[in-house]
């Protein structure tokens, strides 16, 4: 049987570590393909193509073979558009990297979400700080939604009820959008909810997430976070971790 080959792959690198003493194994989130393993042969060779290349938060194009769960990298070339990003963000970037890590299956595709993860790391890259957070948030509501963990944000989710639009909710990771008291600062208006799922239905999702996010997004944080770790099985990620260390020093 010949060895399927791809070519022209959209893809990002999430994370790379040693497998010999020349060569690597990465992990790679492709557009058509989603996670995939790969190992690149001889990259660590100053004299490597590769060498400069295979970094996080860089757009490439890849070529690849094999039909085994780790398939060998045949060629890489950057797409250019931006140098790599630095201090909080690039933690943001290791953030998302980590996200994808952990909630992706291998050899699932999402190509709409890739073209949401191109979008913030554009963000990312541009080093607006006032739209990161916000960039942040919509990247995590539309990676729960892509993979069937966000509940419906215009009804609270163990009664069926409809939400109403001055009275405050909760997303909360065992019961889903619940009613809570006013006093709750981790809690929406039923409003603000609803603008978030709107967003989400638009043809555009990640520019109209984007700006709702903007307008909830210290509310929304502390949320988010509770329901992603606990759908990543932690009580908190190793870049949020990271994040907390270093605001101490």
């Amino acid at each position: 049987m010949a060895t399927k080959r791809i070519t022209d792959e959209p893809a990002y690198v999430l994370h790379r570590y040693d497998w010999s003493e020349s060569s690597l194994i990465l992990e790679v989130f492709t557009r058509h393909h989603g996670r995939i393993a790969l190992v690149a042969k001889g990259a660590k060779r100053p004299s490597s193509s590769f060498r400069p290349i295979l970094l996080p938060l860089q757009p490439l194009h890849v070529s690849f073979g094999g039909d085994a769960e780790i398939r060998t990298l045949k060629g890489a070339e950057w797409q250019g558009g931006h140098v790599m990003p630095s201090g909080d963000a690039l933690l943001s970037g290791y953030y998302l990297n980590e996200l994808l890590l952990t909630l992706l299956a291998r050899d699932d595709p999402h190509p709409g979400l890739f073209d949401v993860y191109t979008s913030v790391v554009q963000v990312i890259a541009s080093r607006h700080g006032e739209a990161l957070q916000s960039a942040l948030r919509a990247f995590e509501l539309l990676l729960l939604r892509e993979i069937g963990l966000l509940p419906l944000l215009d009804a609270q989710t163990m009664t069926l009820l409809a939400l109403e639009r001055e009275a405050r909710y909760s997303l909360v990771p065992e019961g889903g959008l619940r009613q809570t008291n006013a006093a709750d600062r981790a809690s929406l208006s039923g409003a603000q909810w609803l603008a978030l799922q709107q967003s989400l239905a638009e043809r555009a999702p990640f520019t109209a997430t984007l700006r709702a996010c903007s307008e909830v997004v210290t509310e929304l944080k502390p949320q988010l976070r509770s329901l992603l770790n606990y759908h990543c099985g932690v009580t908190t990620l190793r870049t949020r971790q990271m994040m907390m260390d270093l605001q101490s020093l």
